[in-house]
């Protein structure tokens, strides 16, 4: 691991400081839009449309390097971001959100691209999955920070639009000044989603869900927090408890899911997700409660993700890892899109147990499919294939968890 760092702590000093800058500005948009006044199904709509950037980015990006190359590409999407984290305040209008935040999902997918392809080109295959834990922990942890520094100035005001702007800004040092050259992004083979469902019917219906588990989850918790009237600072405590729990879990999890059925723990961890949620919808929780509640919806969510991508490797040849892995992200994409505003709207409906009951509601339907998958063919021999990884990677990151699980097939 100390080599492994030796090599790419620019890159992973780089990674960390963005994901502390979206982590920031993820949060905000809730807390801030409460204050404007924003609706809850208008604050639904700007939160999805981050999601609806970053699926249109994943499949743009890489098409972008290939044609001007990883620094031009970096460098113009990382400015594009840093005007819009100041613009935000500026226009405080719920449209202009929606749009800035298509924009940002756009410039956050490719600089997560970029960033990833340079991680992975550092590595060797003796490394490789070194460095990809590495990648992993420094994006939770920098999300945990962010949500610490939320509690420093007023959200009203201007400073915490501008600190992740700062922030992002900062990011592109360690990364544009790193010796590693930039490698070259070759073209991947697209496989199709018949193909994929045919492979791995519970992996795709599984991503599917995630995506909008995971959306919600992050995309409306800081708007769940401000309807219930927590304070800026235990809302900021309950989102990093979100990712505390998945940084935690994901271990032990994982360390489990190589040795069992992993579809018997992706239903089992499903049922306990749906009764978690059931719980904090209709039972009234203290806060210390509600943050026990986060630590086992972030430990659920990020290893049952995982699980999912172990899953779906268990039946790929190494020829389908690339096609594989983007067919995944655009299911998990898609899925993203509807979660922020399903959840809106059940939150119009019925008030703020809507955020715990659509989740639950989409766990329920995920521990239900892999009941039925279970019937319909034996478990694939399982040998070491989990590798933790957070949603919202790029098809980069899932192909090197494909390569890495595929390594240590028998």
């Amino acid at each position: 691991m100390l080599k492994v760092l030796a090599h790419s702590w620019p890159l992973l000093t780089g990674v960390m400081l963005l994901m502390v800058g979206n982590g920031i500005q993820g949060t905000l948009l809730g807390i801030r839009g409460n204050v404007e006044g924003f609706s809850t199904y208008q604050l639904s709509y700007i939160m999805a449309a981050y999601f609806v950037g970053f699926l249109f980015g994943s499949w743009t990006a890489p098409r972008m390097i290939r044609r001007v190359g990883h620094v031009r590409v970096f460098a113009a999407l990382g400015s594009f971001v840093s005007a819009i984290l100041v613009i935000y305040p500026v226009y405080p209008d719920w449209i202009v959100w929606t749009v800035l935040r298509v924009f940002a999902g756009f410039c956050f997918s490719g600089i997560y691209i970029t960033a990833e392809s340079w991680i992975n080109n550092t590595a060797t295959n003796e490394t490789r999955g070194q460095a990809l834990s590495a990648y992993m922990i420094v994006q939770m942890l920098g999300i945990i920070a962010s949500q610490v520094l939320l509690n420093l100035p007023d959200p009203s005001g201007f400073a915490l639009f501008i600190l992740p702007s700062v922030l992002v800004s900062l990011a592109f040092m360690p990364l544009l000044l790193a010796p590693t050259p930039a490698p070259e992004f070759d073209q991947t083979r697209r496989l199709s989603f018949r193909r994929l469902f045919a492979l791995s019917p519970l992996g795709c219906a599984g991503m599917l869900l995630t995506g909008g588990i995971f959306s919600a989850m992050f995309g409306m918790a800081s708007v769940w927090g401000a309807q219930v009237g927590l304070s800026l600072g235990q809302i900021s405590i309950f989102v990093g408890a979100l990712y505390v729990g998945g940084l935690v879990l994901q271990y032990p999890i994982g360390w489990a899911s190589d040795r069992v059925d992993r579809r018997k723990l992706i239903m089992g961890l499903s049922v306990a997700a749906a009764l978690v949620m059931m719980v904090a919808a209709f039972v009234p929780l203290p806060f210390k409660g509600l943050i026990v509640v986060a630590v086992l919806l972030g430990g659920i969510t990020n290893p049952v993700y995982s699980l999912l991508i172990a899953y779906t490797n268990d039946f790929l040849s190494r020829e389908h890892m690339a096609g594989a892995s983007a067919g995944l992200i655009f299911l998990n994409g898609f899925g993203a899109i509807f979660g922020p505003t399903s959840t809106g709207w059940m939150m119009e409906q019925i008030g703020p147990s809507g955020f715990f009951l659509f989740i639950g509601v989409l766990y329920t339907g995920l521990a239900g499919y892999a009941l039925y998958r279970m019937t319909r063919r034996a478990a694939p021999s399982v040998s070491g294939a989990f590798r933790g990884v957070t949603l919202g990677a790029s098809p980069l990151a899932v192909d090197a968890v494909f390569e890495q699980g595929h390594d240590q097939k028998p």
